[in-house]
């Protein structure tokens, strides 16, 4: 489904609390990446001023997330949800400790998107939420900062679109490549043809994440809201995996395809300025089979546009390869490329580009002298976290479109819901119409492209 391209900004402040937000920074532009002032100025936000924040999700990345946000000193954390309410009380002591005041601790996000306060919600669920709190948001008026992968499935990161351009949300996706200096600069030089005209991309994520036992059916813990929890995945009683290793079944998410490779994929389509491919095919499977996961440990994908072909290879089976640390976020420094999980190699007539995620930065390679290496173009990367955020704060007060606007989401999701939905169809080929963003052949894609969901967790046609 194409967006009609009108060239208005479809974001329209309203005479509200946002438009005074709106005027309380001025913003500087370096090319294309949206800085706000200073940190030490930020800090200092009144705070009437600042931005009211729901965290939905209170792990791991909805934990750092909220730390991250409230470390600008422009932000304010009213609600932390998370149907485990465990987990979401330990996080309100931690922001508790941090902003002074305690926030709200709810179970279901429906009760912080009541409260017309809230400016916006910060989604760190598993990916079977992620389309579902973002509709519900823009719904409520919420601008929404959601983590990768965009969706579970293609028709609701459609419906994501739609509500985000309805109510005229600021949703920003997760994947803050798209705030990184050093790929902007990436981006610029692969734009300026000096890496000649490019036939061939190559987009990895290697690494070891191993199969886990069987877990029986129980009731759910003290504290879980297992029916929440769930969501609208099919109905099913509590399982272990299911809460701790969602990840790997096909109910909650596309595997890491979807979950880790989500950025190195809309990172490299975004270097490449491509959009839907005319065809995809993808085979793999879960080949170290002792254990409970579904979703698969190696996959292959290959995308095929007009003169270029973009691959992908994931392994999850191979503790030698490394993924970028902070040593080499926080400093002048390379991965060593052939070892580097989670690596984009961009063939040119003119040289090869490797690129690093998370500040790995990029380095362009020429034909070797002296069966030397010959480097003649490069920049260091840092981890571009509060770049991120910083744009989408400052999007929410001069109500403009993101870096990772949901529709560029939307798109970068083509790639892994086609890719598994070739995989789960036996490694057919799928043919795509690029402009409708369709299936041609077979019938049977589209089979795939909405999941059944589980009332009261739905999303309506008309979002």
């Amino acid at each position: 489904m194409m967006f009609e391209q009108t060239g208005k900004n479809p974001l329209i402040s309203r005479t509200t609390r946002r438009e005074f937000l709106r005027n309380g920074a001025a913003a500087t532009t370096i090319g294309g990446w949206t800085l706000l002032p200073h940190a030490a100025s930020v800090a200092e936000t009144p705070a009437n001023e600042r931005v009211v924040l729901a965290i939905v999700g209170c792990g791991g990345r909805g934990s750092a997330l909220a730390g991250g946000f409230l470390q600008r000193g422009d932000c304010r954390i009213a609600y932390v949800c998370d149907p485990f309410l465990p987990r979401a009380e330990a996080l309100a002591k931690t922001v508790a400790q941090t902003q002074g005041t305690a926030p709200k601790v709810v179970d279901d996000l429906r009760k912080a998107l009541d409260d017309n306060t809230v400016d916006a919600i910060v989604s760190a669920t598993p990916d079977h939420w992620h389309a579902l709190s973002t509709v519900w948001a823009c719904q409520a008026g919420k601008d929404v900062y959601v983590e990768k992968p965009v969706s579970h499935s293609i028709w609701e990161a459609r419906k994501m679109v739609e509500a985000a351009r309805k109510y005229q949300r600021v949703v920003q996706i997760g994947t803050q490549n798209r705030s990184a200096p050093y790929n902007f600069d990436a981006k610029e030089y692969i734009s300026s043809g000096k890496l000649g005209r490019i036939h061939l991309c190559r987009i990895f994520n290697q690494k070891f994440w191993g199969n886990f036992p069987p877990k029986p059916d129980s009731d759910p813990p003290p504290g879980l809201n297992w029916d929440i929890w769930n969501g609208p995945a099919p109905e099913a009683r509590y399982n272990f995996n299911y809460q701790y290793n969602w990840h790997h079944f096909w109910r909650y998410s596309g595997g890491d395809i979807a979950n880790d490779a989500s950025h190195q994929i809309d990172l490299a389509r975004w270097l490449l300025g491509v959009g839907c491919p005319r065809t995809v095919y993808s085979v793999g499977g879960r080949f170290d089979s002792e254990g409970a996961a579904e979703t698969p440990d190696t996959q292959i994908a290959v995308y095929e546009y007009d003169g270029l072909l973009v691959t992908f290879e994931l392994t999850l089976y191979t503790p030698y390869m490394l993924k970028i640390d902070p040593e080499i976020r926080d400093n002048d420094l390379f991965p060593y490329w052939p070892q580097c999980a989670t690596r984009i190699e961009i063939y040119g007539t003119e040289g090869v580009m490797y690129v690093g995620r998370h500040g790995g930065g990029w380095q362009v390679f020429e034909r070797p002298k002296s069966r030397q290496p010959v480097v003649t173009a490069q920049r260091y990367g840092r981890f571009p976290d509060p770049e991120h955020k910083a744009n989408f704060i400052e999007c929410i007060k001069a109500r403009k479109l993101p870096n990772a606007d949901v529709e560029e989401g939307y798109r970068s999701g083509l790639l892994i819901h086609y890719a598994n939905i070739s995989l789960r169809l036996g490694g057919v080929k799928i043919v795509l119409d690029p402009q409708k963003e369709l299936p041609v052949e077979p019938a049977e894609a589209h089979s795939l492209i909405k999941r059944e969901y589980r009332p009261p967790y739905v999303i309506p046609e008309n979002v």
